[in-house]
């Protein structure tokens, strides 16, 4: 693991270079490529062959679809790629759980999933989908192998799509150091709220984390499991949302710019807004490909509706091929559609409340609904899930907790902390944007203080808090809250 960081490190550094001193289009665009396969053949030789193998088909089928705009050859396409997804990330494991001793299907069990199929798959896809609705897209070869292997979000996205990446691909103007110092800047929060992630799944006492909360408590209180479905939400906000930080940042700082992953989700007033910020580049994917092409079948409200649940279970399955991520996308989807139905009711009676009392209870009670959903998401097996929902709902499972107070303490921490810096970089950023808005008095003069020094106070307070979290952090078993979204 160290010597693919320090060889992550090298390739970063090579490419900032090459992008900042190279004029040559051509030469930039295969140094990346060069880069970024060396870097994926680190994982694995197989991988790098099924990815190139990927390439080559996405990108004649592309071709194809260039000179024809055939439904036929799109959709042959389309199942190409599902064929391949589906042999890599859902034929082991069902073939794992079928009662068959068949050594054809053993054999199937114990094939190894490519690092980010899920993610340059759908790139792919949305490649095609693009090239049928006719995008003038005509990238060469190179570009095209560039845009499924580029290193910074191949593993684990954001989701990015062709007509954006292209122009960027194609541009030839030097990246500003002002680009690579903010895209630094970004890698360093990411770094950090990986740090955090691995702290909630480790805990303060080795042992007692989110992490063994799910895989060794078998019976919880009501308090333990409020107290877990949020601090997975936490941690895997705080892995993901740091990793794609890592990624955005790893990109910006070779001039490149890919889609926003997180939107600060936990300020969500509703289902609908939520999913418009929580791994953003994944569900405008599923809107546009999957929600936008299917809600035009038909008129009717209960079709609309059903493509709600449609969408959201497809999104619950292309994470995991089980029935508690069906059960979670359906969840969801049920979510979206009940929004619908208060939205309409609203509308109807022409009732609008308060926005001061209406708010913060809309806040409040889509955090504990989202944060139930996670239980779907983390939980086992349906015996565990079914448990933890039986403990919420028995009042009488209340009155103890089995799990470690310093757990307890480690949550709330964790989301008072992110509150507050939420707080203060909105706070700051508003007063950066316009000076002259901000209000008048103490307050403003504190937070313009704030914002023009930041420079000063923001590098020691970062480094001051990453000491703590690391110190904080077990050593044992360091590494299991590190890049989640991996294993998807």
């Amino acid at each position: 693991m160290l010597l693919r960081g320090i060889l992550y490190g090298l390739i970063f550094l090579i490419c900032v270079i090459v992008r900042s001193k190279v004029q040559s289009r051509a030469k930039r665009q295969i140094v990346l490529l060069i880069c970024s396969y060396i870097l994926y053949f680190s994982w694995s030789a197989w991988f790098a062959i099924i990815l190139l193998a990927s390439t080559v088909m996405n990108f004649l089928v592309g071709k194809r679809l260039q000179k024809r705009h055939s439904g036929l050859v799109l959709w042959s396409g389309i199942l190409l790629n599902l064929v391949l997804l589906g042999s890599f990330k859902y034929l082991p494991e069902i073939s794992a759980n079928l009662p068959l001793s068949s050594p054809l299907f053993q054999h199937f069990s114990h094939i190894a999933l490519p690092l980010g199929i899920s993610f340059w798959t759908f790139q792919a896809m949305s490649d095609l989908f693009d090239l049928y609705r006719g995008e003038k897209l005509d990238p060469t070869f190179l570009e095209f192998a560039l845009f499924m292997v580029f290193f910074p979000v191949v593993i684990s996205g954001p989701i990015c799509r062709l007509p954006a990446m292209l122009p960027q691909f194609r541009g030839e103007h030097a990246t500003a150091a002002r680009d690579i110092e903010r895209g630094l800047s970004r890698i360093a929060t990411g770094f950090f709220m990986m740090e955090v992630a691995q702290l909630l799944g480790q805990g303060i006492l080795s042992g007692d984390g989110i992490n063994s909360g799910f895989d060794q408590v078998r019976h919880w209180s009501g308090a333990d499991v409020w107290c877990l479905a949020f601090g997975y939400g936490l941690q895997l906000f705080m892995d993901f949302a740091g990793y794609s930080h890592i990624a955005i940042g790893a990109a910006q700082a070779l001039g490149f710019i890919v889609p926003e992953n997180f939107a600060r989700p936990f300020q969500s007033t509703s289902p609908s807004i939520f999913w418009t910020r929580w791994h953003m580049s994944l569900s405008f994917w599923i809107r546009d490909y999957v929600f936008l092409w299917l809600i035009v079948l038909r008129r009717d409200g209960w079709w609309r509706n059903s493509v709600f649940v449609i969408s959201m279970v497809l999104f619950g399955l292309w994470h995991k091929a089980t029935l508690l991520f069906l059960l979670w996308g359906l969840y969801h989807g049920v979510l979206l559609v009940l929004h619908r139905q208060v939205e309409a009711a609203q509308r109807k009676f022409d009732w609008s409340p308060p926005s001061a009392l209406w708010t913060p209870i809309s806040w409040f009670v889509t955090i504990c609904l989202i944060s139930l959903g996670w239980i779907f998401f983390r939980a086992n097996s349906l015996v565990d899930a079914r448990q933890m929902f039986s403990a919420i709902l028995s009042v009488n499972r209340y009155s103890a907790h089995t799990l470690s107070g310093s757990l307890y303490f480690l949550v709330a921490a964790v989301a008072i902390g992110y509150a507050i810096v939420v707080s203060v970089a909105t706070a700051t950023s508003r007063y950066l944007a316009d000076p002259n808005s901000a209000r008048a008095g103490v307050q403003s003069g504190i937070i313009g203080a704030l914002a023009r020094n930041r420079r000063y106070w923001v590098p020691p307070l970062y480094v001051l808090a990453l000491l703590v979290v690391v110190a904080a952090t077990p050593t044992h078993g360091a590494n299991a809250a590190q890049l989640m979204y991996r294993n998807f």
